[in-house]
């Protein structure tokens, strides 16, 4: 039996917390919180100076459901009749449009919201989808610690301040991976209610089917189908319908024209039009990007590399093969972080790994001041970090044949 062992030099004892992560995370969790206190005392969250609501994410999500406890679910996908709604809750109008596009599944969650007032609907999603996100990332770092790695991640402030539904994504996802070894039919169900946002769950066929994990992939298919099931005998075929009559509009409001600027969505495609790419080139570096994931992936998770890294690797490769990814979906970053720390406190943490998380969490914050594609860039540091982990195990697996030579 051949041992494989890190080359990293490693800046921390096994098992101990380095003191500059903890009060890393203390500090980002004091930011957040002031940042949170200070949008509604100075009135750009929740409700302007005026009293009347904020336009933003969450309003979709509540008119959607408004629309449903009316009796006309299929008209939540069409822009006009939402925005009809959505001025009406707010108390004012807005440019644009915040169009809902989420599979009729998810009209569940919009019509429970829609029962309460619009502002403790807000409040009350942020605060009950934070808790399974909590959850998930205690779990998987193993310690109490990780409940204060997850309140100090920088796009908590980010997703709570639009209402958006990241908590959800990052604990669903941080919910398959971390129950997959020993409780697959858990895992499974986990990826099948992640059958809401379907973008980010592509992978996962795909690297279940290389792992052999059956149990996780029908149990996921099953769920999957009984939601959609579900959706249709609750809200009728004229909602499906209306998903996917409205969805290539949506597609090209967002992919081809960039309605919503370039700098706000975190993926290759978006980066690339954001410095004037044309969208064919684009879409080359996107669908390259996204085989080379997927391949690296599938080799990942046949390999004998640590479940942890292989569990981060996927959390990262979801967010990277996909070209519609806003800021508050980079929560499902925090996943693959914590897999991470959780290596870090099994083994010891390598010397460059707490200032690339530091570098991390500026990126994710700086992105309101440059409006760039910066969630981006810190996917692809967590991305060679875990490289940099599996560097070290590939060169001592690649010498393998030739130290056993002799012995044959």
């Amino acid at each position: 039996m051949t041992t494989v062992t890190s080359e990293l030099p490693i800046c921390a004892e096994k098992g101990a917390l380095p003191p500059a992560l903890l009060i890393g995370c203390l500090v980002l969790c004091v930011i957040n919180a002031s940042l949170l206190q200070s949008g509604l005392t100075a009135h750009w969250w929740l409700f302007d100076e005026n009293g009347l609501g904020i336009p933003t994410d969450f309003v979709n999500v509540w008119s959607a459901g408004r629309l449903v406890l009316d009796g006309h679910p299929a008209l939540a996908y069409d822009w006009d009749i939402q925005k009809q709604v959505q001025v009406a809750v707010l108390g004012q109008s807005y440019e644009g449009n915040f169009a809902w596009h989420y599979p009729p599944p998810f009209l569940f969650v919009a019509a429970a919201l829609a029962h309460f007032p619009y502002a403790t609907a807000y409040v009350g999603w942020a605060a009950i989808s934070f808790v399974p996100y909590l959850a998930a990332m205690r779990a998987i770092v193993g310690r109490n610690f990780g409940y204060l790695l997850a309140a100090a991640f920088p796009v908590v402030f980010t997703n709570t301040l639009v209402g958006q539904n990241g908590f959800l994504t990052a604990s669903l996802i941080g919910g398959t991976l971390v129950l997959m070894p020993r409780w697959p039919i858990l895992s499974g169900i986990c990826l099948g209610l992640l059958s809401y946002k379907p973008q980010y769950g592509l992978l996962f066929p795909l690297v279940l089917i290389a792992a052999s994990q059956w149990r996780v992939f029908f149990t996921a298919a099953v769920v999957a189908i009984l939601l959609a099931a579900s959706s249709w005998l609750a809200f009728g075929t004229e909602s499906w319908q209306a998903f996917f009559q409205w969805l290539p509009m949506f597609n090209k409001a967002f992919l081809v024209e960039g309605r919503a600027p370039w700098g706000k969505m975190q993926s290759i495609f978006a980066l690339t039009r954001y410095f004037g790419g044309p969208e064919s080139f684009a879409w080359m570096l996107q669908w390259i990007m996204s085989g080379m994931v997927a391949i690296l992936l599938a080799w990942m998770w046949r390999s004998r590399v640590s479940y942890s890294l292989k569990a981060a690797s996927l959390a990262t490769g979801a967010l990277l093969i996909t070209p519609y990814l806003f800021l508050y979906d980079a929560m499902v970053l925090a996943i693959a972080v914590a897999f991470l720390v959780r290596i870090g406190l099994d083994e010891g943490f390598a010397r460059h790994e707490l200032p690339a998380f530091g570098l991390v969490a500026v990126l994710l914050m700086i992105y309101p001041l440059l409006g760039a594609p910066t969630g981006f860039a810190a996917t692809l540091v967590v991305a060679a970090l875990i490289g940099c982990r599996v560097g070290p195990w590939w060169r001592a697996r690649a010498l393998l044949p030739v130290a056993a030579g002799p012995a044959a």
